[in-house]
């Protein structure tokens, strides 16, 4: 664990009164430069996690939608998370209309928003210009900058941790006990909104928090103690109060998403909690459901054959261990600085227990909430065994970037003032960042492989100058400045290329964000998942070739792509074509013709029905449809059709009020093994039982052995006309 440290550590301090005029400028800089990231073509058609989108169009409809974060306009359930990160965007929409800049601009402001409070939190524990740096790091994330242009809810849940953050440092710094106990009060009140936004995961941050607590104040051993135990209970009250207001609304309230019973407890402890940790049900592996909602980029079903990667952590994350930060999946979206930020936080721990004196409590509680916030929740990551994405690393991005800001400085101080060999940990800092930068541009080469050889030879010069800056005495000062600007260079170099480019792109599959090569969101491809054949289609890492698939991809005939409008409408696609009606149009909630033409005549012949349409499907078909239209359009089944919502008993009781009429179902296309339960079994029979088929000559559609685009990744749609 990490201690303070002496000469490692930045020894700057923090008062406004020592700031330079070029400080606050920079720091504007850094923020407007995030912005630019952010905010770049985000409103080009874009609707980000179409899944997410479609919640925050139907929450726009009624306060019982909005305070629940119901998925469908009708109330019938909420998405799998809690609806925090949703608000935000649904105010937005209520303001500007619902367009992709309003859905996408919250996340926007929230990104810059982590960067301003994470250079505050930094000055506050280790002065200005390491503040500087550590912004600038975490505004260049590859991971962050694809994050803060989508709209998951880790974007809000990053910024809440950073405010627990500064709340926790303003804690450990305050000169009286009240003070201290105050902030340390609202540091566990933003964790608890953490909660609020995605569950336990927010929660990862805390044993790091309470041990630094307690061993970086000087408060008697008791006062320490209550503290912690009032913090506990802010905790409790600002992370539950949801939760209880879901389960014990006494009113009528949305299906909770995702769980196995309708409530948000069930969700927290279950699927979202343990489950995303030891796996089980809902996730992969022994007992495990397949996926629910928001875990595979936008809907997509896997199909028969693609199997998902030995040793947990679902079919994106690749194999679980300690390797697993640096994997081909994950390495380029996080990993950049981490060995760095290891190594520093190893020369401050070694340097601190050889230190005789004890060192300054509050520095010492930052180096403990810093490293714990990164070490903690880079073990928690490499060993979930349940469903789990790169981009959650996005979470590490601030630790990061605190770590190696602190350790720069510091060992910039060493090498400048240090006696002995510590001056030589600012050289090997630099060619250890450089090397893996190497490494990870050049796993994939088609993507601006030429950073690998540029860092390369930048890396070099860089220590070779900071070597003779240190052994000559020839224009030293000349020299030594020269080296410190090649270090950073080095350092940042590849990572903001990365950033650049994801931005300069401008586009995004929604459900699956990251950074750097990959198709369809997957970073590196399907990020371990392995599919037959192995091969690629339209060009991209990890696809498979149209003859892995009997028969042909899915939805289509042998030499067809499987993907609306064929592998052109996919971004990314060959010549950059985009047909219409494509995948790209498909992602952000665009209708087909056929899917139209099947909402026009649910509506003209509902005789006035309450739903217009129930699809019976995964969430990719009944969010096209919300976003799509104005008409009241259910999913069923929640996000893969497992969750008993609507039961069969409320089908029957719709269908005799006259509340439901017509029903889309046998969407087919691409299915995760498992997926299918007994509740989303028990409506496909009432279907069959209670609804007839509607002639597609009756609305122009093509007939079910035609279809090949009308499902996710292909498959027939059949239109019922249900009876009481």
């Amino acid at each position: 664990m990490t201690v303070d440290a002496p000469s490692a550590a930045p020894a700057e301090t923090a008062a406004p009164a020592n700031r330079s005029r070029w400080q606050p400028w920079a720091l504007a800089v850094i923020c407007v430069a995030a912005g630019a990231l952010y905010a770049w073509r985000i409103g080009g058609g874009q609707l980000g996690n179409s899944y997410y989108s479609a919640a925050v169009k139907s929450m726009t409809g009624s306060f019982s939608n909005f305070l629940f974060g119901s998925f469908d306009p009708y109330g019938v359930f909420t998405v799998d998370k809690p609806p925090m990160s949703l608000w935000p965007q649904a105010i937005s929409v209520l303001v500007f209309g619902f367009n992709g800049w309003s859905l996408l601009l919250p996340q926007v402001l929230e990104g810059i928003a982590a960067v301003f409070l994470l250079h505050r939190t930094v000055r506050l524990w280790a002065g200005e210009n390491t503040a500087l740096l550590a912004a600038l790091i975490l505004t260049l994330t590859p991971i962050t900058v694809a994050i803060n242009r989508d709209n998951n809810p880790d974007t809000l849940l990053v910024l809440l941790l950073v405010a627990a953050a500064y709340a926790f440092t303003r804690s450990v710094q305050a000169d009286t006990s009240r003070a201290r106990t105050r902030w340390l009060l609202w540091c566990a009140f933003f964790v608890g909104c953490g909660f609020v936004t995605k569950m336990m995961q927010a929660w990862i941050v805390l044993p790091g928090f309470a041990l630094a607590y307690f061993v970086g104040t000087s408060a008697p051993v008791k006062r320490r103690l209550l503290d912690l135990l009032g913090a506990a209970g802010v905790l409790i009250v600002s992370s539950f109060w949801w939760t209880a207001l879901h389960d014990l609304w006494p009113g009528s309230k949305p299906y909770m998403g995702g769980s196995t019973d309708g409530t948000a407890l069930n969700l927290i402890f279950g699927y979202n909690g343990f489950g995303r940790i030891f796996g089980g049900e809902g996730n992969f592996g022994p007992g495990g459901g397949g996926p629910r909602g928001g875990d595979l980029p936008g809907g997509m079903e896997l199909p028969a054959g693609m199997t998902p990667p030995q040793g947990g952590g679902g079919p994106f994350g690749g194999e679980t261990g300690l390797g697993r930060m640096f994997s081909s999946s994950v390495g380029g979206q996080i990993s950049w600085l981490l060995p760095l930020a290891l190594l520093v936080l190893v020369a401050v721990a070694v340097r601190g227990i050889r230190r005789k004196q004890p060192g300054d409590p509050a520095r010492r509680a930052g180096w403990f909430a810093w490293g714990s916030w990164l070490l903690v929740t880079g073990v928690v990551f490499s060993y979930a065994r349940g469903i789990w994405h790169p981009y959650y690393t996005t979470m590490l991005a601030p630790a990061i970037a605190a770590i190696c800001a602190a350790g720069l400085t510091g060992f910039w101080r060493e090498y400048r003032q240090g006696s002995g060999y510590g001056w030589l940990l600012l050289p090997a800092a630099v060619a250890l960042t450089a090397g893996w930068a190497f490494v990870l541009a050049n796993r994939d080469p088609s993507w601006h492989g030429w950073t690998r050889w540029t860092v390369l030879a930048v890396g070099v010069v860089a220590v070779v100058a900071l070597v003779l800056g240190k052994l000559t005495s020839v224009r030293k000062a000349i020299l030594t400045r020269a080296s410190l600007v090649l270090a950073v260079v080095t350092v940042l170099f590849v990572p903001t290329v990365w950033s650049t480019a994801t931005a300069a792109t401008g586009e995004s599959m929604g459900g699956m964000p990251s950074a750097g090569p990959g198709g369809l969101g997957f970073p590196g491809g399907f990020g371990g998942m392995r599919m037959p054949g192995g091969g690629r289609e339209a060009g991209m890492p990890g696809m498979p070739d149209a003859a892995d698939f009997p028969g042909g991809m899915p939805g289509g005939s042998p030499d067809a792509s499987g993907f609306p409008g064929g592998p052109g409408g996919m971004p990314g696609a060959p010549g950059g074509a985009r047909k219409p009606g494509g995948m790209a149009d498909f992602m952000n909630g665009k209708l087909t013709d056929d899917q139209r033409r099947v909402l026009d005549y649910a509506k003209q012949h509902s005789g006035g029905a309450e739903i217009t349409l129930a699809v019976d499907g995964s969430a990719m078909m009944s969010s096209n449809f919300i976003i799509g239209s104005d008409e009241t359009v259910i999913g069923m089944g929640g996000f893969l059709g497992s969750d008993d919502s609507p039961s069969v008993g409320q089908l029957q009781q719709w269908t005799a009020e006259g509340k439901l009429k017509f029903v889309l179902g046998g969407t087919g296309g691409m299915r995760m093994p498992g997926m299918s339960g007994g509740a989303g079994e028990k409506r496909q029979e009432w279907i069959k039982q209670h609804c007839t088929t509607v002639d597609p000559a009756a609305y122009g559609g093509k007939p079910a052995s035609a279809q090949q685009e009308a499902g996710p990744m292909g498959g027939a749609q059949t239109l019922y006309q249900c009876h009481a």
